[in-house]
């Protein structure tokens, strides 16, 4: 089955994997994330000048009041907006869990569209529009349905080099954030977003879907761009770094995070450990 303009399949897997699609934003004019990935001025690593937005310091530099202006840089904005939400005690924290929201956001859609479909919409980044102010699923808008095959090689295409790379390089770039800590991000967003398409197909007597999505999931995950950032058991992964999620007031530990217990607590191991993922504020 080929796609449709409305991807309407979506739906009913709830909002982190529905994708608006339409040549008209049903929303108004929202950035692409190819402008979101973009350089911005300055001087590498913390410190760069926002876009249109001088005097404010660098992306990220995040206060509760943020100036509106800030949305002239998406990424910055959304990094400031989660921070915020989250009440991060720096920007790389932040910054980590904003990486995680939109690779979920990512490999929802994309996994859902496979599983489905058979296919998958071609995500190109000045095609992909984002609101860093809003959350699943009013936070993405497609201009135009592209129907691409939906196989392990074209959705790592689609995800992995085409959104999640020059993600990484950015986020990497102003906020120091460890590349291998983003690539486990990266891993753990598509784990997670398997794992809830496979409980939905099998509350749904829909076996075929979860088997679909259990292949896609482990296939992806041995790709060389993940290949070692944890380990898969049926839908159970359990990642090699941490997303640093711990570090927010009250955060505690993901359920696939790589610690037993938060570094420098005291108490028993994993007695802190939550069964959630940071994917949103």
């Amino acid at each position: 089955m080929d796609l449709d303009p409305d991807l309407a399949a979506l739906r009913p897997l709830g909002g982190f994997s529905v994708l608006h699609a339409s040549k008209t934003s049903p929303y108004g004019p929202f950035p692409t994330l190819a402008h979101a990935y973009a350089p911005v001025d300055g001087e590498p690593g913390q410190g760069g000048r926002a876009h249109h937005n001088p005097g404010f310091g660098g992306p990220g530099d995040a206060t509760p009041d943020a100036p509106a202006p800030l949305r002239a840089d998406p990424l910055a904005f959304r990094v400031h907006k989660v921070a915020a939400a989250i009440r991060a005690p720096d920007r790389r924290v932040a910054a980590s869990v904003a990486h995680q929201g939109l690779a979920a956001r990512l490999w929802s859609v994309t996994l859902g569209c496979a599983a489905l479909y058979g296919h998958v919409p071609d995500l190109t980044p000045s095609l992909l529009h984002w609101d860093p102010d809003a959350t699943a699923p009013d936070d993405l808008w497609l201009a135009e349905v592209r129907s691409r095959p939906g196989d392990v090689a074209t959705i790592a295409e689609v995800v992995l080099r085409t959104h999640l790379t020059p993600l990484t390089a950015t986020l990497h770039a102003r906020y120091r954030v460890a590349t291998g800590l983003l690539r486990g991000n990266a891993a753990s967003a598509l784990a997670g977003a398997g794992r809830e398409l496979d409980r939905w197909a099998r509350r749904h007597g829909r076996t075929d879907t979860a088997a679909r999505a259990r292949s896609l999931t482990s296939g992806l995950l041995a790709h060389p761009l993940l290949a070692g950032t944890g380990t898969l058991t049926g839908t159970a992964f359990r990642r090699r770094s941490c997303c640093l999620y711990y570090r927010v007031p009250g955060g505690g530990l993901c359920g696939d995070c790589c610690f037993s217990r938060p570094p420098g607590s005291p108490g028993p191991p994993r007695a802190a450990r939550t069964a959630r993922s940071p994917r949103d504020p």
